[in-house]
């Protein structure tokens, strides 16, 4: 059973996404490189003075930009409507000229981070309080305890195995010897029930891709399954340990050149497999494909009870999907049964539509409970018998504020559900047969970042984080009446003083009056005359909801570089559930941007920062918010950085995963959706401010694009195509170019969209990035 509700696959075990964040918050880990009574000048622009403007036009002379070639042959004809691509050419990762891009383009980048005075000292102070043990909650198999751990400074976290809480630990899956620079990471794994096999993933360089792996726990010896072309899969093991579940793709046609991750053309044609152990993939069993329906996902999960497969079926990013069952347990030859015939599993179809999400958390039986946003923007439990599949049962209404993030069922018949409220987690322990409330788990203003918990436990671990809180696993024992909540392990920061900071929540009206919640963090008794630095972070998708989390980099810029870190917690995502996050997507997308450049103006009204000093960030949909707000905004921003960003709305969906998306953003092949969409894509609509604005000198944000050489989910070729775009209309067409600030990219490789990073290229990333916007906003270092 999955105690998260989740859209598909991304980084943490049990949270899936097709696009960026995971559905859990990101631990301290992750979060580094993730994925938080001035009065304004009547000229709300940049405010540099002629010296400023000087300095910056120092770093960039517009002739050392790279030229790119222009082909403004090649036109698209969307329903009547003439579309130049001059930059196609960068569409294609193997070819010569691109490739001679990429590399111009590093050394312009790295030309300017060596101006940077802040980077070493960014580095070596992020290096420092980064240097700290971290754990993630410990989780039962068998006899067994396993958990993840860090010593400080490597690359990949290290799975231990233990037999007891009380008992030796001993590493059982080391990712930092599969590689030598730390780009070969752990992406999933699976404990057999016995606890005797453990089946993980690896990907190597960031890639989406994953081979699964084999390991016997007891005297870790590796298997020969190997397993390959796997993605966007979960791993379930059957109860009896002989094999387990897993999805996958076909196999590329020419295998043999491929660098996995680096291509492009669109995943199609998911399966579901089952593996016995000791056997060739060759000979696995398939268990389910659709080939009217390509762009369909398929995952699955065994029941505890190991009665039944449960297979939701995803087409896009929405909360919807169609749900089948497997009742395995009375297959007459069992799995076996189906080795080597060419017949799929008989699957029930208990919905068969995608009018809602349906995930269970528990079952008895034939009587199965699931969270669902049936009639329920904000979700709720429901209850169906298979025998009778008509009739459904409310167990926990919806709420009427807060939205029901995740149940799972723990100690028989209890379960743990979480909500989210006012964007802050809220644990309760429920009755699983009633509903009815236990007990109010006492927790801080912050997010629940995991659960560890099966329905046979009854001492659960709870993962914690906040702005100001690094990292805490609570240990809660629900054998006698009262719940006994206690901590069982603590992050602690060198350096790190929780007291030098504030958090407060605001609310800000955004253009349509709609109220955003925002979070603010900053140093105590700092005097907001707007001469602070600020940086605003944002994504507004997909039902992702940013919830408060530690991040070492960004307490770094609050204590030495006197930041103010914002984030903007705008339409598009799911704080406030399903109508929060439709009121900012398709047709209804302008939201998000409207939101986030309210966000902006609050915070430089209220005294906070001034635009000269406002940096705005966000990655993959935040990076689409960011390439956005500064083409409607230019005037608002001293500086921008979009990560990995879906920045080509047109053609999207034509690469890798891409095609998922539609669901938030529409789709360029529609009439009605392409005209929604091309007024915002970021590519198509880049535009010289000092034109518009003749009577203001008004220019584009100091801006970096970051992508990564291997990222299969959001492909190089958005930010690419972006970044020639800006550099071309703002930098080198001109004569002589009013854009003085720099636009630039800073290009990874052996990198993907975010997952698997090892802590060196965190580290050097973040440090590079809050450098160049340190530099751009004139920010001095505080020792």
């Amino acid at each position: 059973m999955v105690s998260f509700r989740f859209a598909f696959p991304y980084i943490i075990p049990l949270s899936f996404s097709p696009l960026f964040p995971p559905r859990l918050p990101p631990s301290s880990l992750s979060s580094l490189s993730s994925p938080f009574p001035f009065l304004r000048s009547s000229s709300s622009f940049f405010n540099h003075s002629p010296r400023r403007m000087g300095s910056l036009s120092a770093l960039i002379d517009p002739f050392l930009y790279p030229t790119a070639r222009r082909d403004d042959s090649v036109v698209d004809d969307y329903h009547g409507c003439q579309i130049v691509d001059p930059y196609r050419w960068l569409e294609d990762p193997d070819a010569d000229e691109v490739k001679e891009f990429v590399e111009k383009q590093v050394k312009l980048t790295e030309s300017v981070l060596q101006k940077c005075d802040t980077r070493e000292k960014l580095r070596a102070k992020i290096t420092e309080q980064f240097d700290h043990p971290r754990y993630d909650p410990p989780f039962k198999r068998g006899n067994k305890y396993f958990y993840f751990h860090n010593t400080g400074l490597q690359a990949q976290n290290i799975l231990y195995v233990q037999d007891s809480l009380d008992g030796e630990p001993e590493v059982l899956l080391d990712p930092n010897a599969l590689s030598e620079d730390g780009t070969v990471s752990l992406s999933n794994l699976s404990v057999s029930k016995d606890a005797k096999y453990l089946a993980y993933g690896l990907s190597s360089s960031g890639s989406d891709w994953v081979k699964i792996k084999v390991m016997r726990i007891d005297d870790k010896k590796a298997e020969p399954d190997t397993l390959s072309w796997v993605k966007f899969s979960s791993i379930s093991w059957t109860v009896d340990g002989k094999g387990f579940f897993y999805s996958r793709y076909p196999a590329p046609k020419e295998v043999g050149t491929l660098d996995a991750g680096t291509e492009t053309n669109a995943n199609l044609y998911h399966e579901l497999y089952y593996h016995f152990l000791g056997t060739d993939q060759s000979d696995d069993v398939l268990c389910w494909r659709d080939q009217d329906h390509p762009k369909y996902l398929f995952s699955a999960s065994v029941t505890d009870d190991g009665k039944y497969v449960l297979m939701p079926i995803e087409e896009g990013c929405d909360p919807v999907n169609k749900f089948y069952y497997c009742n395995i347990s009375a297959l007459p030859n069992g799995l076996e049964g189906f080795k080597g015939k060419n017949d799929l599993l008989p699957f029930t179809k208990l919905i068969d539509d995608f009018d809602a999400q349906y995930y269970a958390i528990a079952n008895d039986d034939t009587l199965f409970t699931f969270i669902t946003n049936k009639n329920a923007p904000k979700y709720k439990l429901v209850r169906v018998d298979l025998n009778d599949p008509t009739v459904w049962t409310e167990l926990l209404p919806e709420s009427d504020k807060d939205v029901l993030e995740s149940a799972c069922a723990v100690n028989g018949d209890q379960m743990i559900v979480s909500y989210l409220s006012d964007v802050k987690y809220v644990l309760q322990i429920r009755d699983l047969k009633s509903g009815s409330l236990l007990h109010q788990l006492p927790i801080d203003i912050g997010t629940v970042n995991g659960i560890s918990a099966r329905r046979e436990d009854s001492l659960i671990f709870i993962g914690f984080t906040s702005f100001l809180t690094p990292g805490i696993i609570y240990q809660c024992n629900l054998e006698s009446g009262t719940p006994d909540l206690k901590i069982f392990r603590e992050t602690v920061v060198p350096g790190f003083e929780r007291s030098a900071f504030n958090v407060d929540q605001v609310f800000v009206r955004s253009k349509d009056g709609t109220n955003i919640p925002m979070f603010v963090v900053a140093r105590k008794n700092i005097v907001f005359d707007g001469s602070h630095p600020c940086l605003l972070y944002g994504y507004g998708g997909f039902n992702i909801s940013l919830t408060p989390s530690f991040s070492v980099s960004r307490t770094v810029l609050m204590r030495h570089l006197g930041a103010v870190f914002c984030v903007a917690n705008i339409r598009g995502g799911g704080e406030y559930g399903e109508e929060w996050h439709k009121a900012g997507s398709l047709a209804k997308k302008q939201n998000c941007f409207d939101d986030f450049i309210s966000s902006a103006e609050y915070l430089i009204s209220a005294g906070y920062t001034q635009p000269s000093k406002l940096c705005i960030e966000g990655g993959s949909n935040g990076g689409l918010l960011v390439g956005a707000c500064i083409n409607q905004r230019p005037d608002l921003f001293g500086c921008a950085l979009a990560h990995v960003g879906v920045m080509d709305m047109l053609r999207f969906h034509k690469f890798t995963i891409g095609h998922a998306w539609t669901s938030d953003y529409g789709c360029s092949d529609n009439e009605e959706e392409f005209k929604w969409l091309i007024k915002y894509s970021p590519l198509h609509n880049v535009k010289r401010p000092w034109e518009q604005h003749p009577d203001r000198l008004l220019q584009y944000p100091s801006t970096m694009l970051l992508t990564a050489d291997h990222d299969d989910r959001v492909v190089p070729l958005h930010s690419l195509k972006l970044l020639a775009t800006m550099q071309y209309v703002l930098c080198t067409s001109l004569e002589k170019s009013p854009q003085t600030n720099p636009i630039i990219g800073r290009i990874e490789c052996k990198a993907g969209h975010g997952a698997g990073r090892p802590t060196q290229k965190m580290i050097d990333e973040a440090s590079d990035r809050y450098a160049f916007m340190a530099m751009m906003l004139a920010a001095t270092w505080i020792d």
